[in-house]
């Protein structure tokens, strides 16, 4: 596992929205409001990790 110090600005707010991701998933919510907030937070990981693929 890489040190948090050593990951980039990117990777590290990929990881943030994937645990809000899951967070999302578990909220005390109606399912269709849970899996719309999940949708949103993956659509950035994905956006954000093919940013960081680039580099």
């Amino acid at each position: 596992m890489q040190h948090i110090l050593s990951l980039n600005s990117s990777k590290i707010r990929a990881l943030a929205h994937r645990r809000m991701a899951l967070s999302a998933l578990r909220a005390d919510s109606s399912l269709s409001v849970r899996l719309t907030r999940y949708n949103a937070h993956m659509a950035i990981v994905r956006s954000l990790e093919a940013v960081g693929d680039e580099q």
